[in-house]
């Protein structure tokens, strides 16, 4: 969980200004549902897509993800995404991802359904586990004076973050087709 940087960086792009609890636990859940259905079937499927490829697409989720903090749709579009959706659907995408990398592995069909529900509990407790620093490192920081100019550059940083991912695996797509 911990080397999924982008996921931890979707996941701090989602909850950044988010202050209830139960509107983290309601996005995070929407996440969830998304990533832990194309995780199962994904794998038990044997749907695969171009790992470069699908890593692109989660490095646009941290993008979208940054400009929707940013209020860019906003500015450029007069309103926003519908954000519980677009939430769901990347989360669809990280998921697929997931069951991408876990494809190339030379998984056994022996106990494969039962094996998959317990990495995928797995992968959702470890969220849990980082959700949880993650809010009291933010809880801490909103206290300060700075919050609202630093948040600015933040966003801006996950924002470079997420178009520097992109652009290493549309190079790695390029450079290693069909990879």
């Amino acid at each position: 969980m911990l080397t999924g940087y982008d996921h931890l960086l979707f996941i701090l792009g989602v909850i950044f200004f988010l202050y209830r609890l139960s509107h983290v636990a309601l996005y995070v859940t929407m996440f969830s549902l998304g990533h832990s259905l194309t995780l199962l079937t994904g794998v038990l499927g044997h749907i695969q897509l171009d790992p470069y490829l699908i890593d692109a697409l989660i490095g646009l989720s941290v993008v979208y993800k940054a400009i929707d903090n940013l209020d860019g749709f906003t500015t450029l579009f007069g309103s926003g995404i519908h954000q519980k959706t677009a939430v769901l659907v990347f989360g669809l995408f990280h998921g697929l991802g997931l069951a991408t990398k876990l494809q190339s592995l030379d998984l056994s069909p022996v106990g494969l359904l039962p094996n998959l529900i317990a990495f995928n509990l797995g992968v959702e407790f470890g969220q849990l586990l980082a959700l949880t620093v993650l809010l009291g490192l933010m809880a801490l920081w909103r206290r300060q004076e700075t919050f609202q100019r630093q948040a600015l550059l933040a966003n801006a940083a996950i924002l470079t973050a997420g178009l520097v991912l992109i652009g290493y695996q549309l190079t790695g797509f390029l450079v290693n087709p069909g990879a």
